[in-house]
């Protein structure tokens, strides 16, 4: 027999959670067709000696349905081994939508996912209005890994309601045309139904979600499961450490997933509000396992990250004194820093605002400093990371002018980091072992300018595996894969099997982890983002191609839409 390719000598681990074992991988026509020991010809062929060979990794939780259309390769998510993702999560896509009433749409993504309209414009050609036109049109672009979108309520709502949809409430024949507009794209191929419940705009006003009734939401998620297909997301509703509000949320949360019978998911953390509020969440999981609904949680494998330096955004930007040096080109920032003078008026109106508000990168007026606590010096990627009220307290500084002089000791590359969630290890490692949770929860495509968490992935090996040995190799595999490629139906993924899809990750388990971030314009319209690339990874292959090798791209662009189980069929 004549392979594609063959991946020769390497220790697989399958994504089943079994032991790993030596043995060759034969590839045919993007399938696997061999797993054994291979003396056969083949057209490529791969030397894992000393490498992990396991299924590519799946991210069920990003933001990319904007990036597709301007980023081939799929970053940051393919540097860390993700093969296939799925975007469209709380609520937000791209349709339906027609292009003249594309700024509904860019409007609910600028403010809740943080994602640039100026990118959006410049990198968009806008084709499609119904969401079963959007994939067709996502089928059609060059694409280095695998998706798979959700129909997203608040592009449903501006699509049937226009403006209407930020302020009221639908009519019967608004709330049919939604659930009409849901089938209709589950049969085409949508892996399901996303909502938020809690995500405003810049205006501090709802997105078009938020403003629906529950009883919309319900209709909606019913009338999908009328179809036999088709999984509901969510990001949940606030309940503002009311017992009452909480009962209640949980209540419909349980209600709905039993009587649809649809599988249900929503992201969990540990806030700082309440640092253990997420047991109650876990406990509402296992009441609707026993009541016979299928419903988990999509948590993350670290603390959720805000990064902030001179090269992105700083607390700071628009404060006086300030305002006027961001105005100006890195370098003559740096000039200017190091003049005394400057300095301290910077120094002072950032340690004493002297009861004056100014707009943060969000747009909500602030008038104190950051909790310096809190924010810690990354001056690795692992860590541990000191905090900044330590060292302010070492050198005798205030911590505004430690931040300065760390920022131009890194000629203004130094990143500093602020946990919104997830600050406790032992919180993170609990949500990961409960038996109904996955580890998705990236956000990639979102907050590109503050956040990055595409490397949630290779953190589980760099951190949990390696470093805190919390996890086997196996284990985490399986976490990553297999666990995330089932319970979103990607039943041809996730595993390394005879007849599955070859998508494949090999990799270094002595150091595969993330490199430090960097500041790129890389964006349409040269807009900032944050990227991260791993080391360790030795090829990515998505569908039988080899589409990273050292995470240099081969040239190559396997990727394919991946539609839900009615695509193509008249149920």
């Amino acid at each position: 027999m004549s392979y594609d390719l063959v991946i020769k000598n390497g220790s697989v681990i399958d994504g089943s959670g079994a032991p790993a074992f030596h043995a060759d991988l034969g590839i045919v026509d993007g399938k696997i067709a061999m797993i054994g020991r291979i003396s056969d010809k083949s057209a490529e062929t791969i030397d894992a000696e000393g490498h992990v060979v396991a299924p590519g990794f799946v991210d069920a939780h990003t933001h990319m349905d904007a990036q597709v259309f301007w980023d081939p390769l799929g970053t940051c998510s393919c540097y860390h081994g993700i093969t296939s993702v799925v975007m469209g999560n709380c609520g937000f896509t791209l349709a339906p939508c027609a292009k003249e009433h594309s700024e509904l749409a860019v409007r609910n993504l600028e403010r809740a996912e943080d994602i640039s309209p100026k990118a959006m414009e410049a990198g968009i050609d806008w084709t499609w209005e119904t969401y079963p036109d959007y994939l067709d049109a996502v089928e059609a672009q060059p694409k280095g890994i695998n998706y798979a979108g959700y129909i997203g309520h608040s592009a449903l709502r501006t699509y049937v309601m226009g403006e209407r949809a930020f302020t009221e409430q639908a009519t019967d024949d608004e709330l049919a045309a939604m659930c009409q507009n849901v089938q209709e794209a589950v049969r085409a191929g949508a892996i399901g139904f996303s909502t938020s419940r809690i995500h405003q705009l810049y205006t501090d006003e709802p997105v078009a979600s938020s403003v629906a009734e529950w009883k919309e939401v319900r209709a909606i998620v019913n009338a999908m499961s009328d179809t036999g297909a088709g999984m509901f997301e969510l990001a949940g509703e606030q309940t503002y450490r009311d017992p009452d509000l909480k009962d209640d949320w949980f209540g419909r949360q349980l209600e709905l997933a039993v009587e649809s019978g649809v599988p249900y998911s929503w992201g969990l953390i540990s806030g700082k509000a309440e640092p253990q509020d997420w047991r109650a969440y876990l406990e509402l999981l296992d009441d609707v396992a026993a009541a016979g609904g299928r419903m988990f949680a999509q948590v993350h494998s670290r603390a959720l990250n805000s990064l902030v330096s001179f090269e992105s955004h700083t607390p700071f930007d628009s404060w006086d004194h300030w305002r006027e040096l961001r105005a100006l080109p890195l370098e003559e920032q740096m000039v200017k820093l190091r003049d005394p003078a400057i300095k301290a008026k910077l120094v002072d109106i950032a340690t004493d605002p002297g009861g004056k508000a100014f707009p943060n990168h969000w747009g909500a007026m602030v008038s104190q400093p950051p909790n310096w606590d809190k924010v810690r010096i990354m001056d690795t990627v692992e860590g541990e990371h000191r905090r900044m009220s330590e060292v302010a307290k070492e050198r005798g500084v205030p911590p505004a002018e430690l931040m300065i002089d760390l920022a131009l000791e890194h000629d203004l590359k130094l990143f500093f980091r602020t946990s919104a969630a997830n600050e406790d290890d032992g919180d993170v490692l609990a949500m990961m072992r409960h038996p109904h949770t996955v580890v998705t929860f990236s956000d990639s495509g979102a907050h590109v300018g503050q956040i990055m968490d595409a490397s949630l992935q290779t953190h589980m090996f760099s951190h949990w595996v390696r470093k805190k040995e919390a996890f086997t190799l196996e284990e985490a595999v399986r976490m990553v894969s297999f666990e995330p490629a089932s319970r979103w139906g990607l039943h041809d993924r996730g595993l390394l099997r005879m007849g599955l899809a070859a998508d494949v990750v090999v990799f270094d388990p002595e150091t595969i982890g993330g490199n430090m971030p960097t500041v790129e314009h890389d964006l349409p319209a040269g807009e900032m983002r944050l990227k991260q690339t791993a080391k360790g990874i030795k090829e990515t292959v998505v569908n039988g191609q080899v589409l990273l090798r050292n995470n240099e791209h081969t040239g190559a662009f396997p990727g394919q839409v991946l539609r839900g189980p009615l695509a193509g069929s008249n149920t």
